[in-house]
């Protein structure tokens, strides 16, 4: 297979790898490039020209690594607009025997997607939830079974038409076409869970600087997922506030001494902060320094959890819940995400993954490579070109390889 080239404009950095598929099915990065973002909030482009240039250099870096010539990208997306629901849709059997065919399956299939979507919003995908025949127990594949009428729920992912076209566009400015689009969520999910946890039930949830996604395995489907607004940003600006220091200097803070749990005893208890231009002398107490984080790390993850109980998953994790993007590195977070969600709580990575250069096995390179492993799930292996979501992807999806 030819190369695939992945691109995640995050809120604080933009991440390109090169990607390939080897024939055991894991995946082979052969090139990376990182450069700082600008022009992003909360996930979301506001100047396509900050933002193009960062990925122009993130992806030079990449095309460089890799010795290949960099023409189209699969794009990540993600933003506080993305939201997930489900649809319906129902048909005859046409069989005059009610043997249910393909035919039944495409037509049922072509009516759930038949979506009305606000006129501002586009939809970006549609995944097969559960088919049911007569409205009795729900099936995985219907085909050959007998019946009246086959009905299919699918899960869709919908977000603002404007911000989803200005990520297209800013990508397009650095003369680069953008071969598909995903929802990060998805991404992150797809690289790390393991077909027995979506099986089982499991939740991925990302957290990035600007952004918080999240995907919802239950019943051995995608029960659901969506993305907050809230990032590690705003612990960041937490700090800066409660503490009047500058913005760098309290993202090193956070980094280097952040907890998201608090305990009595820290040492040391204080740290030390020399003057800066417009900034004197400063003393910050650590303990103080993990209430302040603490109570945004538990602010966001609380909101998961309301989300994760509208539809009722959060009693259907037996796969347990995996924490990715750079705020799976601080320390304590698994065990505050434990206590919040009632469910255990463990970092996630990229699995399957191979590289010629170190490192991109953390969880804050889960998107992206789930973004290489999408292309190739839902690409043809004899020609190179996209096949149907419905294929080798749903599989890998709904926890079947």
């Amino acid at each position: 297979m030819i190369p695939v080239v992945a691109l995640e404009i995050g809120t604080s950095k933009t991440v390109a790898l090169v990607g390939e598929m080897r024939e055991d099915g894991s995946l082979m990065i052969t090139g990376r490039g990182e450069h700082p973002s600008a022009g992003v909030k909360k996930g979301e482009i506001t100047d396509p020209e900050g933002a193009a240039n960062g990925a122009k250099k993130a992806l030079m870096d990449a095309e460089n690594g890799a010795n290949v010539d960099i023409n189209e990208v699969v794009l990540a997306i993600t933003g506080g607009h993305i939201r997930s629901s489900v649809y319906n849709g129902t048909a005859p059997v046409c069989a005059p025997d009610g043997t249910i065919c393909e035919d039944d399956m495409e037509e049922v299939q072509e009516l759930a997607r038949a979506v009305s979507l606000p006129a501002d919003r586009d939809m970006i995908h549609t995944i097969n939830q559960r088919y049911s025949v007569d409205d009795h127990e729900p099936v995985e594949n219907p085909e050959g079974m007998v019946g009246a009428k086959l009905s299919l729920d699918i899960l869709g992912f919908h977000g603002v038409r404007s911000i989803l076209m200005t990520a297209h566009r800013t990508v397009e400015r650095i003369q680069m076409a953008v071969q598909d689009t995903v929802f990060s969520g998805l991404a992150a999910a797809l690289s790390v869970l393991t077909p027995e946890q979506k099986r089982s039930g499991a939740v991925v949830i990302d957290l990035g600087a600007g952004t918080t996604d999240y995907v919802a395995y239950a019943g051995g489907v995608i029960a659901c997922g969506g993305s907050l607004a809230v990032g590690g940003d705003h612990v960041t600006n937490d700090i800066m506030l409660a503490f009047n220091i500058p913005q760098i200097r309290a993202e090193k803070i956070k980094k280097e001494h952040g907890r998201a749990l608090v305990s009595d005893h820290v040492e040391p208890p204080r740290l030390s902060l020399p003057a800066e231009l417009g900034f004197p002398v400063n003393v910050v107490n650590l303990r103080s320094l993990h209430v302040v984080v603490h109570a945004r790390m538990e602010e966001t993850l609380l909101k998961i959890r309301r989300r994760l109980e509208e539809v009722d998953v959060l009693s259907r994790l037996g796969g347990g819940v995996y924490l990715t993007g750079g705020g799976a590195n601080m320390k304590d977070i698994t065990e505050l995400a434990t206590s919040v969600l009632g469910v255990p709580c463990f970092v996630g990575r990229p699995r399957h993954v191979l590289s010629l250069k170190k490192g991109v096995d953390g969880p804050e390179y889960a998107t992206c490579c789930g973004l290489l492993e999408y292309t190739f799930r839902t690409r043809d292996p004899q020609s190179d070109e996209p096949k149907s979501i419905l294929g080798s992807l749903m599989k890998t999806l709904l926890g079947r390889r």
